[in-house]
């Protein structure tokens, strides 16, 4: 264990790698994102990504952890929402720029509470994945429904 410290502040041992800046990955990055958009990154919007990921991707909970962890690293290294939004813009289908609204949505409202900053930062988001105003309300609408349904 001590070694693994002293490996943080010895710039000669290798970093882990980011993981691919695939369209699973960038969703994930924008899951990140939303979540800390209002400065609290709480462990019910963990959990939902995490939930949200195994759903997606068919994963196990603890690969959709791991995902989870390498997509919090990949938010880090991209600083810009454009470049994220971009892979998916690039490697999906409208329909499934949709679909990621939806887990976008699902993100904001995890912990039970919807802040200005997350919804703007997805209306952001949606926009530029090309979702207009009007379906992404659309999709929030439908989200927030299910919720009452025991989502």
């Amino acid at each position: 264990m001590f070694e693994r410290i002293l490996a943080l502040f010895d710039r000669t041992v290798p970093q882990t790698p980011l993981p691919p800046a695939d369209a699973k990955y960038a969703l994930g990055a924008l899951m990140v994102r939303t979540a800390m958009a209002d400065k609290a990154y709480l462990f019910q919007e963990v959990e939902e990504i995490d939930r949200v990921l195994a759903k997606m991707y068919n994963l196990k909970p603890i690969e959709a952890a791991k995902m989870r962890a390498q997509c919090e690293r990949l938010e880090h290294a991209l600083p810009k929402t454009a470049d994220l939004a971009a892979i998916l813009t690039d490697n999906i289908s409208q329909e499934k720029r949709e679909m990621a609204v939806a887990a976008l949505w699902d993100v904001v409202y995890a912990d039970g509470n919807r802040h200005a900053k997350e919804d703007m930062l997805l209306g952001e988001i949606a926009g530029l994945l090309g979702v207009d105003e009007d379906t992404c309300e659309r999709i929030r609408d439908q989200e927030l429904a299910s919720r009452g349904k025991g989502h």
